[in-house]
This record gives C-alpha cells, structure tokens and sequence, in this order.
C-alpha cells in the first residue's frame, strides 16, 4: 500500500492536483462532496489559491473535479493505510500474536505515518500562499518520509519471513552486506535528488542525455550565491546532482553485482542481488527516456514506481546477506 502510495503521490504531483483541495481535515475530510452545494464550496476556495489565480484562472467546475478526485484519492489512500496497519496490530497485540519486543517497532513505525499525514498537510501550505507550487524542500522531505516508513517496514517484514534461514556462508556474505546497505541509502539521496527535481520543475529543462545544453556541465551551475543554495534552488545544477548521483548508482551496483557473482551467493541472497542489478539497469532506462520524451504522465510515475522498487531491491540484498554473516 505504500508503495502504491508513493506512486499516486507521483501522479498527484504530475498532473498538478495536489493544491486542489485547500483545507486539512483528518478526521472528517474522508467524505467527498456528495451535492452541487458542497462541490461549488469546495471550488470557491480553489480559486482563492495561488495556483487557480496565477495558472489555472479560466478552469471550470468540470475541469477542477479530475484534479479534486486525483488528490481526493491520494488522502483517502494514506487514511486507509493508518487503518489497515493499526486496527490488525491491536488484535494481533491484544491476542498475543506479536511479540511485545516488537511492540515498539510497530508503534514507532504508525507515529512515523501520523507524522507523514502531518508533513504532507504542510507541504501543500506551501503552495496556497504565494507561489503555485509547493516548496521543493517540503516535497523532499514528505516523500523521503515515506520511503524511511516503507524501509522500516520492509525489513521488519524481511525479519519475519526470513526468521531463521541463511542463504550463504559467512565468507561469502561478509562486508557485502554494508556495501548493499550503502547502495540503499545512495538510492535514499537519489530519490531525494528526484524530489528537488520534481519540485523545481527541472525535468522540463535540458532534456537531452548525457550533455546538459551541449555541454557535461550546464552553464550557470553555481551562480546563486551563496554557492550550496545552487544544489537545492537552481534548476540546472539540481537536475545534474540528480543526473549524477543516478549515473554513480548505476556504476557502483554494476561493481556490487560482479563482486557478488565472484563469492558464490546461493539462494534468496543470489536471487536479490540479480534483481537489483536488472532493477538498477530498468531504472537508468526509465530515467533517461523520461527526460528525453520531456516527462510524459505514465513514463515518470513508472520512474518513480522503479525507485521504490530499486530501493527495494537494495534492501532486500543487505537483509539476506547480513543474514548469512
């Protein structure tokens, strides 16, 4: 469900929905607009924002409900989540089916997910007061939220199903582990990179791959000053960090995976390191093709879909091969 999550979030972003509702409401606002009186109200306020204002001054009642429905859904989606982890963790708790040890896990894991909802709201303030787009930081930071949720999950699912099994001898699994965690979180920072892309609008400029306006560096990659504000605020450098980090992930999990290859990996921990290699592989071609083609809807959510899924990936191989040392 987070994974799905994190791509309508993608589409949310790509079809410039996620300023359509204007109000926050957690308890309450799972209720759609059920009467012409309440889906004009809730028009009216769109046209007070930034975005209707500057961008969107001539869309009609009928053109606004496709935005509506899309982050509508993307709200519902994270409410149910909240639902479907915390009404099972009490009666599985409540009944004994939980070790207490992990008690704490999981109750961490669904404050970390009431505080995602939280950051989301204040993400989308930011659009609603001046500029019609959100702050680039404030994106960043609510999506790497929701890949720390997904990991923290994801290896505690790892721990379960895997309790009490190896996939290859100590040898042959020792400091590989490190270096696939290492991938993992160069993948975190790549996705953030993405974030920064996503919320300056970035992927709409240099789309040609590699050079960057005909050159390996673009024109103009640090002329805000101070000089680090360019790797969050400038639109060419961010999108070369973003093409860089992408390029030495790339070529660090092709090393991984021949280094692999080399210490004889059996079972799950052989199988998680080939699908992170073809995942790595199947991710550079999504990346390129969806700046050259200037970032077409279905191309981009497939991107992001293949980032979770890479991200994955790399979790799964430190989790087998930490098993096995």
């Amino acid at each position: 469900m987070i994974f799905v999550m994190v791509v309508l979030g993608g589409v949310t972003r790509l079809t410039h929905s996620g300023l359509s509702i204007v109000e926050w409401r957690p308890l309450l606002g799972w209720m759609p607009p059920l009467s012409d009186a309440a889906w004009a109200d809730l028009f009216q306020k769109y046209q007070a924002t930034p975005e209707f204002r500057q961008l969107n001054h001539a869309m009609t009642l009928q053109e606004f409900k496709p935005i509506f429905w899309m982050e509508y859904v993307h709200r519902l989606w994270g409410r149910l989540i909240g639902v479907v982890f915390l009404i099972p963790f009490l009666a599985f708790a409540a009944t004994g089916r939980i070790e207490r040890r992990l008690w704490p896990q999981f109750v961490a894991v669904f404050l970390l997910g009431a505080f995602q909802g939280a950051l989301g709201w204040y993400m989308v303030k930011s659009g609603l007061i001046e500029r019609p787009d959100v702050s680039q930081y404030r994106l960043a930071a609510h999506l790497g939220t929701a890949f720390v949720i997904y990991a923290c999950l994801l290896w505690l699912a790892l721990d379960l199903f895997y309790a009490g099994t190896r996939d290859a001898t100590g040898a042959a699994a020792q400091r590989l582990w490190r270096h696939a965690l290492g991938l993992g979180g160069l993948i975190f920072v790549t996705v953030l990179a993405g974030a920064l892309v996503a919320g300056l609008d970035a992927g709409f400029a240099y789309n040609t791959f590699p050079l960057m306006g005909g050159r390996i560096v673009p024109e103009g990659a640090l002329e805000l000053r101070p000089w680090y504000l360019n790797f969050f605020e400038n639109v060419a450098t961010v999108q070369f960090t973003h093409r860089v980090l992408a390029i030495a992930t790339f070529v660090l999990v092709t090393a991984f995976w021949l280094k692999a290859r080399q210490r004889g990996l059996r079972g799950a921990a052989q199988t998680a390191a080939n699908v992170f290699m073809a995942l790595t592989w199947l991710q550079v071609a999504l990346g390129i093709s969806t700046l050259v083609l200037v970032v077409p809807v279905p191309l981009a959510a497939a991107h992001q879909a293949g980032a979770v899924a890479l991200f994955t990936a790399a979790l799964w191989t430190a989790h087998r091969l930490r098993a096995a040392t």
